[in-house]
């Protein structure tokens, strides 16, 4: 797969010309990963037009050095990242005017850069790095799908070994288990498995509720290949549904069918998500679809762009995005319907497969 760190890092440096900076402080893990290639859980990335510099520590020296290669010089720092960059800006003669991501450096870190950094300008700044993240290149897009792949089989196989009388938890289990097996190389999220009334919780957590006859069961996961995550969501019921279940879970479905049958590129988030809101609140169930309808996926399992009442912001090409409606009903259930859906220049594609009519679990 063509390794797209070289482009992203010039379209970076092109920004930076924009909006008047030699040289960003890159300090989220995500965006690190996204410009360099390296996984690891402690770095920061100086990125400027003439040079770049990662800095970690001793943990990651051979890890940080396979896997960034040449698009950075790779600093392993004995005692703290800081005393790191401190050391090696000061070479960096072109670097004057200095942007850091604003949204991603607590105060402790700012701090720092009045007081030790303060011979250098420092200007914050905001989405420069995720504002590219929203486009996913073919390799991202690859990770996606196998991600994606992984989930729906370790879903194939929880199904196939949760019984009535399980308890949430072991259900998650299960399901976390059979994603590892399934080539996850790690979770997206905690898994949400909720049964009966605690389906009715958005985000509810597995406990120690067991599963009984006629409860809706809600499970919400995601896998992660290549650091790329995928986010799926399907209702279940325990045995033969009522028709209330029945008729929720169809205007839910439906909802879903409607916004990734018309959800676009070039569209405004908020238009994205009146696809299913319209349609829900059109049945008499507007009331019990209190959040967004959904997000952008890729290295983070909630990043842009955002489909939601207040999004104003236009859906761009090639971003991958959830579409999950549901409708939450306090003390009786919930049911949500989510897929992942890629925004190409020719329509939008769905690439969850699994089945969206409500299963029943014997």
């Amino acid at each position: 797969m063509p390794d797209g760190r070289e482009r992203r890092l010039s379209a970076l440096c092109e920004r930076l010309t924009v909006e008047q900076l030699d040289a960003l402080l890159v300090s989220s893990p995500a965006n690190v990963r996204y410009l360099s290639g390296f996984s690891g859980s402690s770095a920061m990335m100086l990125v400027g037009q003439q040079d770049r510099l990662l800095i970690t520590d001793y943990r990651y020296a051979t890890q940080a050095a396979g896997e960034v290669g040449d698009v950075a010089r790779v600093v392993i720092e004995s005692t703290s990242l800081w005393d790191g960059l401190w050391a090696h800006m000061p070479a960096m003669s072109a670097v004057r005017v200095v942007g850091f991501e604003s949204a991603h450096m607590v105060h402790r870190d700012f701090q720092r850069l009045l007081e030790a950094g303060s011979r250098w300008q420092w200007r914050p700044t905001t989405n420069l790095v995720e504002g590219q993240r929203e486009r996913k290149d073919a390799g991202e897009l690859a990770c996606i799908k196998e991600a994606i792949a992984c989930a729906e089989r370790a879903l194939e196989v929880t199904l196939g070994r949760t019984s009535i009388g399980m308890t949430e938890l072991e259900i998650a289990g299960v399901l976390e288990a059979a994603l590892r097996q399934a080539g996850s190389d790690g979770f997206a999220f905690p898994s949400i498995v909720a049964s009966g009334p605690n389906s009715a919780r958005p985000h509810a957590r597995p406990g120690e509720r067991t599963l009984e006859p006629g409860d809706l069961l809600l499970i919400d996961f995601g896998a992660r290949v290549g650091g790329y995550c995928s986010d799926v969501t399907r209702t279940f019921v325990a045995g033969a549904a009522s028709d209330r279940q029945r008729e929720v879970h169809e205007v839910v479905r439906m909802a879903n069918e409607r916004a990734c049958r018309g959800v676009r590129a070039g569209m405004s988030g908020r238009d994205a998500d009146r696809l299913a809101r319209g349609y829900i609140e059109d049945r008499g169930f507007g009331d019990w679809f209190g959040h967004s309808l959904g997000h952008g996926i890729g290295l983070e399992v909630h990043e842009a762009p955002r489909l939601a009442r207040t999004a104003d912001a236009f859906l761009a090409t090639d971003a991958v995005v959830t579409v999950e409606p549901g409708i939450y009903v306090p003390e009786w259930g919930g049911v949500r319907i989510e897929d992942d859906v890629h925004l190409g220049t020719d329509g939008a594609r769905v690439l969850t497969q699994f089945p969206r009519e409500l299963i029943g679990i014997g």
